[in-house]
């Protein structure tokens, strides 16, 4: 190591040390209040644990504390330099998020971090002893498929202890954590299950139980009987889409004796991705290399995968850093933020992965082997089932998915243009649907079966009516939203794709005011909203109502501006201009 960087380190561990003083000091300040003071003490307690620990901090302290951006700083650019230890990337991790969560730029910090460490290359480091050092993540989501935030060095928990799951605090060093394997761990063997169709290759070894092959498919992967797998106890599309959907890499198969692994990691196509399971283990994909505190590759069972693994995350599986299934054993619990929160139609279903599991059977299951459905449908985008989850998701309270990655409403509107979809064609998708959410083990209960099924029958007779040739469907309508509590409402308050031209004969004139001319809502502004335009807005507000017009006149002329209101269709630049105008003039009754 260059004198150069001892003394980067130093003057790091020393501007640590000061750092965790000042914030101990300001902590005891007469002037912080109880809520400030247990956070300074928090974040006193993770330099302590999580930085000033793994730089083994000692000698002098400093008289000045730099900020803990500044230390975040020099510590990424430490760590991005060959060959930096493992303390140093678990103390950059914690100042890296300690520094994020009181950034005044935030977004400008974190852009100044990843181009310290930019030219790492994304993978995971097990600290021995320690916490799993995740560079350069992509994603990383929680069990329902939400993004969880990253920065370009973290810290993720393996001992269970960490109060801030799934981020490491350090509690690793106070409990003892031990990453060693156990000698009483299932063995490392390969076994293989000849089949008609496919031959079946397990290594129980490395299975972490989480029951995708056994519960989705019993009568060939019988966890109660010998032999485990009955490679003839399915459909040959069923075996393969279980063997593809394990997690820990376990399974594999065979056809005609040729090994399909490259398929069964997906051909390497799978960005890099983290899932936190729920009480479970990390599970990762992408093949994100895997690394011991020597840089060399983490030794792998024989046939495991080098794209998929799960990894423990409850600190007491037998065979570390994989996960054994111990956290079912010890009932490892993540923590609940809010016991007493309602949770949304999204996160009772389990969110985005029990949905595309779902919409995955619908489209390579049902749909496939349906003689009506199959012409209509059997050319969707390789990506639809994610699509359609999406979509389902925001509906049912989900992040915006949908919106924001795929266009909103005008795109599944032009999912069904021209269509013509008849009520067989309803009828029947509705039924493939329910059973693929039953095959799927989503919810069974009668409440969400209820609201469920509402949405797809209120959703589904939509698709018909606006995919005739002679429909005329509204192209900005806000994005569904269904709760617990949900009714579409009546159904006058829907713009119909089949309404008559008819219905716009009544609607009074517009009536431009002249240059300098005082702008009145009763005169000029409620004529620019025909009774389509009310109804389709109904559920949020009253566009022929002055109090209600004035309180969200700010968001109308956005839309208005943007042409996303009214829903079918943009308003002519001097309508715009009136209702500005009306804005600007005081929102004359």
């Amino acid at each position: 190591m260059s004198a150069d960087r001892d003394d980067q380190l130093a003057a790091l561990r020393a501007g640590a040390r000061a750092a965790h003083e000042e914030l101990l000091a300001r902590a005891a300040s007469a002037d912080a209040d109880d809520d400030e003071r247990e956070r300074l003490r928090g974040t006193a307690a993770r330099l302590a644990d999580s930085v000033l620990r793994p730089l083994r901090a000692d000698g002098d302290g400093s008289s000045h504390a730099p900020c803990l951006e500044t230390l975040a700083a020099v510590a990424t650019a430490l760590r991005a330099e060959p060959a930096a230890s493992l303390g140093l990337i678990e103390a950059t991790a914690a100042l890296q998020d300690l520094a994020l969560a009181d950034a005044a730029d935030a977004d400008g910090l974190l852009t100044r971090l990843r181009e310290l460490q930019s030219e790492l290359e994304p993978g995971i480091d097990v600290a021995p002893d320690g916490p799993y050092l995740v560079t350069n993540p992509e994603t990383l989501t929680d069990w329902l498929g939400r993004d969880l935030p990253t920065r370009p060095q973290m810290a993720l928990c393996r001992c269970g202890a960490s109060a801030i799951k799934p981020y490491c605090d350090g509690s690793h060093a106070r409990v003892g954590f031990s990453g060693e394997k156990s000698p009483d761990r299932v063995p490392d063997r390969r076994d293989t299950y000849p089949g008609l169709q496919v031959t079946i290759h397990d290594n129980r070894g490395i299975c972490q139980h989480s029951g995708f092959c056994s519960d989705r498919l019993a009568a060939a992967f019988r966890p109660d009987k010998e032999p485990f797998v009955a490679a003839s106890g399915g459909r040959m599309d069923e075996l393969i889409r279980a063997v593809r959907d394990c997690p820990s890499g376990a399974l594999c198969y065979s056809v005609d004796d040729v090994e399909a692994r490259d398929a069964v990691d997906r051909h390497g196509c799978r960005e890099p991705a983290i899932e936190v399971s729920k009480d479970g283990p990390y599970r990762i994909i992408g093949g994100l290399p895997l690394r011991e505190a020597d840089g060399g590759p983490v030794p792998r069972a024989e046939g495991s995968s080098l794209e998929h693994y799960a990894l423990c995350r409850c600190g007491q599986s037998q065979n570390k850093p994989f996960c054994s299934g111990m956290h079912w054993y010890v009932e490892f619990r993540d923590p609940v933020p809010d016991p007493d929160a309602q949770p949304t139609i999204f996160e009772w279903c389990g969110g985005f992965p029990a949905l595309t599991r779902m919409l995955r059977l619908f489209y390579e299951k049902h749909i496939p082997e349906d003689p009506l459905l199959a012409p209509l449908f059997g050319a969707m985008a390789t990506d639809h089932p994610q699509r359609v989850a999406a979509w389902l998701g925001e509906v049912f309270g989900g992040p915006k998915n949908y919106s924001e990655r795929y266009g909103g409403y005008p795109r599944m509107l032009s999912q069904h243009i021209g269509k013509r979809i008849t009520e067989e064609h309803r009828t029947r998708w509705v039924a493939l649907l329910l059973e693929s959410a039953r095959e799927a083990g989503l919810p069974n209960d009668a409440e969400f079966r209820s609201v469920f099924q509402s949405y797809v029958e209120w959703g589904t007779r939509l698709a018909v009516e606006n995919s005739q040739i002679e429909s005329k469907p509204p192209q900005h309508m806000p994005m569904p939203r269904w709760d617990w509590d949900t009714a579409a409402g009546p159904p006058w308050s829907r713009v119909s794709a089949l309404a008559h031209d008819a219905e716009e004969e009544a609607e009074p004139e517009v009536v431009v005011p002249g240059p300098g001319e005082p702008v009145a809502y009763e005169q000029h502004v409620k004529p620019l909203f025909r009774r389509r335009d009310r109804q389709s807005m109904q559920f949020a507000f009253d566009l022929w109502s002055h109090d209600e017009v004035t309180t969200h006149a700010d968001a109308i002329l956005e839309r208005v501006r943007a042409g996303t209101m009214p829903c079918d269709g943009a308003w002519p630049a001097e309508w715009v201009e009136v209702f500005e105008r009306w804005v600007e003039g005081g929102k004359l009754p």
